[in-house]
């Protein structure tokens, strides 16, 4: 062959190089087992664009997420770290097929990429349980909706699927989705760590956005359920417009957007929540910008909390404080270096290894190029390194998961693998039971197939030199617990934290009563007297004082009231008892003076023996004035409600037997003789006695065990902070019982004392009875007055001061004038005189 030849042969060959495609290896790698990953490059959000044409969009056309493309670089620097610096699989080759899902339809075909054999086929089997597809696990998609549109297919063959950063509640259903797992915390720890934020803050009257897909409704709907059980209002409540891919902002889209920026503004919350796409609310938040909205605490949901397109838009400062959930950060050892050396590199691969059961990857799947995500990394370079590697090590180690269960399927040893065939369901067994440390963090999934890692709090900072997404608050699944909450900084005119709130918090001792529909909204009321607020049990009632206690106005517990009760020292009292102790030695002087006279005229004229049984029955009473005084106790009760009534009831019934007798002896005895000597034959006016005090104890033994005999307290109405201790709880009552008799018997005997006025003036001694019975009736009526329009203490006190004064008015007023007479006027206390006194008068009347 001549040189020509050699030169002709040469070209052909290098043009036959040239002509075979390069491998990208960011979206591919050979290797013995293949993982898929799924991965937003490009964003796009939902539309109707496949409805129009039956083609996968090109997601090249779109714009560049410089997140998405560096969560693609973090599974290919787990995968090249695997093969390269570990001891983890010897022997083995990872390698990976991935694919730029940019739009809801981009995951269909891929997940059929995925299943399908070298050959492109999906065969039709009644058991796939040995069906080997191209990948043995696929990572990703990013967002909850995708999710679920590759789960409802891989999940048929068990093919493991490690979701990066899907927080869907929905995926913990392994009824439906079982092979589906996350290295992240669900939306309930995400929402959870919102809410104890804004308790965490005192917030409690918050705007909630969310977007019109599956996203916002679902995560809408768990914290506003989450919220409601945290007493956290909803002040605000709307679906933010979804805007058309390729599209510009339409008049509709527009006027939606202004009109909930309007409500926004006029609303009194400070606190606005916003789940929805990042992509979403890049035309919502430039009419926030274009209205000049301010003053607004932004809460967002994991999925544009670290979103670097919207941070870059650094006029959002001027409307208010930015907070996100998000993962934590975990620092990833040489990945910084690892992007920039593959951005130097150009991407061009590394020099094939041999494999012994290696794939070849023929063709490619669609969209699996991206002309200008390194020029867009490049660009977001230093806020991609200050804002560290958060969703990255979600995407880290879930590769890292997938290769300790080949680990151990596979049987390896620190030198080689088996190379066995790797069936899906099994694998995603040993998936669900890998338990190592990575990074210092322990790595497992739960019952759920969730991996709890701790998410944090940033805030958004728009100083270069600063991380953008600066941590300020830390939360831990496990325990479900926010900590270590530090170094807001608040954008406000006087930089303290914003208040959120629809009324301002009541005073102490107030409690608030509801204004419209929402709890939150209310006005605060004083708690009245006799009643508290105790904010842990009830806030929008006052609960009432035991009845021992009393409390002021605005109190937030109750005091004991005081009790009272007649006391010895007061002068009032003492003065009763000075009276009371005259009346007894009076009335005990009186019962001398009778015994030493008792033969004579004027004490067998007054009642003979029957006086001393009135003046016994006196100093009996007396004696149970000191059970008035001091502390009631049930002995003293008894005293006032049994022994003391008796004994005045004796001493009624006496006089007025004496003022019947009175009549009998002058005007009845020449009328009927025979019915005055069979009351004089049988004692009558004993009989009468004994009857009247027998009805009087039966009276007051039933009103005994009809009510209680003890004291009992209750509260003074003049002074609700003063307890009367009293012997009835019904003493108007009891009074009325007690005295009923008595003063019946009063009124007998000032009418039978009434009918004898005519009698002889010396001799006469209805006049003392009629003065007795008359003050008598006339105190008992009018204590009982008393005590219809009054129930304090002073009760106790005027009735026993009436008592004294009735005890009283019968040892003076009928006892009195004979002890005078028989004194100081011997002369009258004769037989011959009472004779002359009786015949003058019988001559006068004839």
């Amino acid at each position: 062959m001549g040189p020509w030849a050699g030169v002709v042969c040469s070209l052909f060959f290098l043009l036959q190089a040239l002509a075979a495609p390069a491998e990208n290896s960011d979206f591919s790698l050979e290797g013995d087992y293949l993982l898929g990953g799924l991965f937003t490059l490009h964003a796009n959000m939902k539309g109707i664009v496949h409805l129009n044409f039956l083609q996968v969009p090109k997601c090249k056309e779109y714009e560049v997420k410089a997140l998405g493309y560096k969560l693609m670089q973090a599974m290919h620097f787990a995968v090249e770290q695997i093969n390269n610096h570990s001891s983890l699989l010897p022997g083995v080759r990872l390698g990976y097929e991935m694919v730029d899902t940019c739009y809801v339809s981009n995951n269909v075909q891929p997940v059929l990429y995925f299943l399908a054999q070298e050959d492109y086929l999906l065969p039709v089997q009644e058991d796939y349980s040995r069906y080997v597809p191209r990948v043995v696990a696929v990572i990703g998609p990013e967002n909850s909706e995708a999710t679920m549109t590759v789960a409802h297919v891989l999940s048929l063959f068990l093919l493991p699927q490690i979701t990066y950063s899907a927080i869907g509640d929905d995926l913990r259903d392994k009824q439906r989705f079982p092979a589906v797992l996350r290295t992240m915390p669900g939306a309930d720890h995400h929402v959870e760590a919102m809410v104890q934020l804004m308790l965490r803050f005192r917030w409690n009257w918050v705007v909630v956005l969310v977007s019109g897909d599956d996203y916002g409704r679902r995560n809408g709907q768990l914290l506003g359920e989450r919220l409601a059980r945290h007493g956290i209002c909803v002040a605000l409540h709307e679906a933010l417009p979804t805007p058309q891919p390729g599209l510009a902002v339409t008049p509709q889209e527009r006027r939606r957007l202004g009109a909930v920026v309007d409500k926004l503004r006029h609303s009194s919350a400070r606190v606005v929540v916003v789940f929805s796409p990042d992509l979403a609310l890049h035309n919502f938040f430039l009419e926030a910008l274009r209205s000049g909205l301010t003053g607004i605490v932004w809460l967002a949901s994991e999925s544009w909390a670290i979103d670097l397109a919207l941070h870059n838009l650094t006029e959002l400062g001027r409307t208010g404080t930015f907070l996100g959930i998000t993962t934590q950060s975990v620092s990833i050892p040489g990945f910084s270096e690892f992007r920039v050396r593959r951005a130097q590199a150009g991407g061009r691969p590394p020099p094939p290894r041999s494999s012994g059961t290696g794939r070849t990857r023929r063709r490619a799947t669609c969209n699996q190029e991206c002309d200008t995500c390194r020029d867009t990394l490049e660009a977001f370079s230093t806020a991609l390194t200050l804002s560290g590697e958060r969703v990255a090590y979600s995407v880290y180690s879930a590769v890292y998961a997938v290769a300790h269960a080949l680990h151990g399927l596979l049987g390896c040893s620190p030198t080689r693998c088996s190379k066995e065939t790797v069936y899906p369901w099994r694998l995603l067994q040993e998936i669900k039971k890998v338990n190592f440390t990575l990074l210092g963090h322990h790595i497992f999934f739960d019952e759920y197939g969730d991996l709890p890692l701790p998410l944090e709090v940033v805030q958004w900072q728009w100083n270069l030199s600063q991380n953008p997404f600066q941590t300020v608050a830390s939360y831990y699944p496990v325990q479900r617990q926010l900590r270590d909450v530090r170094g807001v900084s608040w954008h406000t005119p006087d930089g303290k934290v914003p208040v959120s709130t629809c009324s301002k918090d009541c005073q102490p001792g107030q409690m608030k009563k509801s204004v419209g529909i929402h709890p939150c909204c209310f006005e605060c009321l004083d708690c009245p007297p006799g009643t508290f607020l105790n904010k842990t049990e009830d806030e929008f009632d006052c609960q009432p004082c035991p009845s021992n206690e009393w409390s002021h106005r605005r109190d937030t517990s109750c005091f004991q009231r005081q009790l009272t009760f007649l006391q010895w020292d007061s002068a009032a009292t003492v003065f009763v008892v000075l009276l009371a102790a005259l009346g007894f030695l009076g009335t005990l002087a009186t019962l001398a003076i009778f015994w030493r006279h008792l033969q004579t005229p004027m004490v067998r004229s007054a009642g003979g023996p029957m006086c001393f049984l009135v003046l016994a029955a006196l100093l009996l009473a007396y004696l149970m004035v000191p059970a008035y005084l001091g502390r009631p106790t049930e002995a003293t009760c008894l005293c006032r409600q049994t022994f003391f009534t008796l004994c005045f009831t004796v001493c009624v019934s006496c006089i007025a037997v004496r003022s019947f007798q009175i009549v009998c002896v002058f005007k009845m005895a020449r009328r009927l003789p025979r019915a005055y000597g069979y009351w004089v034959r049988y004692h009558g006016p004993y009989a009468f006695v004994a009857a009247l005090t027998a009805l009087k104890v039966a009276i007051v033994t039933a009103y005994q065990l009809a009510t209680p005999t003890g004291p009992t307290a209750h509260a003074d109405p003049g002074d609700p902070r003063i307890m009367i201790l009293s012997c009835n709880p019904n003493y108007r009552m009891g009074l009325l019982v007690n005295t009923s008799l008595d003063l019946l018997l009063s009124v007998a005997g000032f009418s039978f004392a009434y009918m004898g006025k005519e009698l002889p003036t010396s001799y006469n001694e209805a006049k003392f009875i009629t003065f007795c019975m008359t003050f008598y009736f006339t105190s008992s009526v009018s204590l009982c007055t008393f005590m219809s329009v009054y129930e304090g203490v002073l009760v106790t006190f005027l009735d026993l001061l009436v008592t004294v004064l009735n005890l009283l008015g019968i040892s003076l007023g009928y006892f009195g004038p004979k002890c005078y007479l028989i004194l100081f006027h011997p002369e009258r206390n004769t037989p011959a005189y009472f004779s002359s006194v009786i015949q003058g008068y019988t001559m006068g009347r004839d």
